[in-house]
């Protein structure tokens, strides 16, 4: 059997596939069994009742300063992972984009020789205190509008408190964690 052969048959054998195929099609569109309403496919769908949408709970500062005789230093080494970017926390540590944080609690605000901080930051003031720390760390831009820091926050109240619990273990004299109210 030579080349032409085999076209003519393998040929013959398709265009009967597309005449059983095509036929069915043709007949079905012509002659539908039901008509339907609309095109597509009615899905099943199962009602959910759904409340108001839960506001988030406002940032409570006096909740994450109860946190912090609990707080884990370590995990709060882990959640500063994400500040190494900007900061170092080594005692003489390099300025990077932010400033050292060696020492910070206790510290005034924007004191850090050799860096320079926004003029918002400059004009806020201040030390950092666990209270201070605490709100800057939670929502920077919001406790400090227009700072240089595009840090978006630490939402979480149990991290912010190892975070902090962390950072008042960097200095020489670690300051006493704040008196529970």
């Amino acid at each position: 059997m030579d080349g032409f052969e085999f076209n003519k048959i393998a040929g013959a054998v398709l265009t009967a596939l597309l005449v059983i195929a095509g036929g069915k099609t043709v007949i079905d569109i012509a002659l539908p069994k039901h008509k339907l309403e609309k095109a597509g496919w009615n899905l099943p769908v199962t009602e959910t009742k759904k409340g108001p949408a839960e506001a988030p709970k406002p940032f409570d500062v006096a909740s994450v300063l109860a946190n912090l005789p609990k707080a884990s230093p370590d995990n709060g080494q882990d959640v500063f992972r994400k500040c190494l970017t900007c900061h170092t926390p080594e005692k003489g540590g390099a300025t990077r984009v932010g400033p050292n944080l060696w020492g910070v609690v206790g510290r005034k605000v924007a004191s850090v020789s050799g860096f320079e901080y926004s003029p918002a930051m400059k004009k806020h003031g201040g030390e950092w205190s666990w209270e201070h720390l605490a709100t800057y760390l939670h929502k920077p831009a919001e406790a400090v509008p227009e700072t240089k820091m595009v840090f978006e926050g630490i939402k979480d109240d149990t991290d912010l408190a190892d975070l902090l619990s962390y950072l008042g273990k960097l200095g020489d004299n670690p300051p006493p964690l704040p008196k529970a109210k």
